[in-house]
């Protein structure tokens, strides 16, 4: 079997045999993932006034697997597929973040000609861990991003003043960016202010954390001049916004409250000056009415296309 010959069922039939081929190119073919990558369409790169909008999927790697009331909703990776194939066939979604797994079997399957490409790098510091601030990076490399000719990588970076671990944590980090800058591949980095509540570290989302946050990251390693922030939106953004000239994206998070009203605070954010576009997983993976095209559609309504007026 080569890659040529992959066939899947299509997004939503329930056929639980739908993605064995994967598996059967995998075992006898591994080689077919990296000449995926090399025969992939490039997406063209972003453009200053044009936001983009990437679709997140590396939570399952940290086992972050509820959605609202469902607690393993993400633990069907074949559910998980189906989904992210409907998000990426709209034209209006840039490109995937994911962990190495998710994103091997997107290539395989074709969805990413076209897309940018950001890989999941740390992914250690596993919710409920004994020292999970100490958040090793287990996923991709710079290197092994290079080689399938991805945008970039992306590092989860949580500040724990209560943690003997944060110190090599921003370390790690700081030298996960340097890596990547020395391939000419953007650091997305995210950062929190985070503290420890019983066995659970919690993001602190009041906007002085978040500013604070901010300032911190955006000076970790050598050089900034491919390095992104990815954040959150929380009250006041207008002043978080105030304190970079480092392009942003908006993240997700955890969805709690109704769709409708998480797409509403991102149209409020995504007006401000230096936001250059949305990335999020679950909110739009598993919408209130399982409508995933309809959110994802949705979601890209709000992102502004001005790159012909700045050009």
């Amino acid at each position: 079997m080569t890659i040529d010959s992959l066939s899947v069922g299509e997004p939503g039939d329930a056929h639980p045999e739908r993605y064995q081929a994967l598996t059967r190119i995998r075992l006898e073919d591994p080689d077919a993932v990296i000449r995926a990558a090399q025969n992939r369409r490039p997406h063209p790169g972003p453009v200053y006034g044009r936001q983009n909008f990437i679709i997140a999927a590396d939570h399952p790697a940290r086992g972050a697997l509820a959605v609202k009331g469902a607690p393993h909703a993400m633990a069907d990776r074949r559910s998980l597929l189906d989904r992210l194939r409907v998000a990426l066939a709209n034209p209006k979604v840039d490109g995937v973040l994911a962990t190495p797994d998710v994103l091997d079997d997107l290539l395989l399957l074709g969805a990413l000609d076209g897309k940018l490409v950001f890989g999941s790098m740390n992914r250690g510091g596993l919710p409920g861990l004994v020292n999970e601030i100490d958040d090793r990076f287990t996923g991709h490399t710079a290197a092994a991003l290079s080689e399938i000719g991805a945008d970039g990588g992306k590092m989860l970076t949580r500040i724990a003043f209560d943690s003997e671990h944060t110190t090599s944590a921003l370390e790690a980090a700081a030298r996960a960016i340097d890596s990547l800058h020395e391939r000419n591949l953007i650091a997305m980095v995210e950062p929190f202010i985070s503290t420890t509540q019983g066995e659970r570290v919690s993001n602190l989302l009041t906007t002085d954390a978040v500013v604070q946050s901010v300032a911190i990251s955006q000076g970790l390693g050598a050089r900034s001049a491919r390095t992104w922030m990815k954040l959150p939106v929380v009250a006041d953004m207008e002043r978080v916004m105030a304190g970079t000239t480092l392009p942003t994206v908006l993240l997700g998070g955890e969805p709690s409250g109704k769709t409708d009203d998480v797409l509403e605070s991102w149209r409020n954010a995504l007006a401000l000056p230096g936001v250059q576009g949305l990335t999020v997983g679950r909110t739009l993976l598993y919408p209130d009415d399982d409508d995933v095209a309809a959110a994802v559609e949705t979601a890209a309504s709000l992102l502004a296309d001005n790159s012909q007026e700045s050009s």
